[in-house]
């Protein structure tokens, strides 16, 4: 377990200050996501009540793991920093439900389970910087840390109403994997409501994610 919190302490000292859409939308807003890359496809929707939190469902598979998540995912606010040409936001990321396993010896097997984690962002209309890490426990299925950074920077400039595009960059640690760190160039383009962003990291693995605010 001291290993877990050494990473952790690690990986907020070297990278800069969610790694996604924030997971925390506006009093009363609803948020769908839906996240795929080379380890794993997740769906997640949230309901903000206020600005500080938000509660809903999420899934996940993984797919190198064999292993089905279900349950129940509340985001927490803790921290903003709201400048005058840049903001900092730091998240409190946790989740329980139900993990099932299509796996060896364990396959059928299904378990308690639960996740934890620290996000936290920074930007300004050109540049942007994020760092994110959780444990999952799951039983005798499994347990894991990872954590994951981005950093990305802006083209353009775009006005309210506009097409947004960064160019970023994202590095993943998972330490028990057979890959320890993934590499992933992405474009990020959201207008509205709507966020999109696709990618291939150093694998050759499709990147994936669509994010809806309502």
């Amino acid at each position: 377990m001291y290993r877990y919190v050494l990473y952790t302490l690690l990986g907020m000292g070297l990278f800069i200050p969610s790694v996604h859409a924030r997971p925390v939308s506006y009093p009363g807003g609803w948020t769908l996501m839906t996240m795929n890359d080379g380890d794993k496809n997740t769906l997640h929707l949230h309901y903000s009540p206020n600005a500080k939190m938000s509660l809903g469902y999420k899934f996940e598979y993984w797919r190198d793991k064999e292993m089905t998540f279900n349950g129940v995912q509340m985001n927490n606010l803790l921290k903003r920093w709201n400048k005058k040409d840049s903001q900092a936001n730091v998240y409190l990321k946790s989740g329980v439900g139900i993990a099932h396993s299509s796996e060896g010896k364990y396959d059928g097997d299904n378990s308690a389970a639960g996740f934890t984690g620290i996000a936290t962002d920074w930007e300004n209309r050109r540049f942007f910087a994020s760092y994110e890490n959780r444990y999952t426990e799951a039983g005798k299925i499994d347990d894991f840390f990872m954590q994951s950074a981005r950093v990305g920077v802006a083209p353009y400039e775009g006005d309210y109403g506009d097409v947004h595009t960064w160019l970023m960059l994202q590095v993943e640690h998972t330490p028990e994997s057979d890959d320890h760190v993934t590499v992933t160039p992405l474009v990020r383009v959201f207008k509205d409501v709507h966020l999109l962003e696709a990618g291939m990291n150093n694998r050759g693995e499709i990147l994936f994610n669509y994010v809806f605010r309502y």
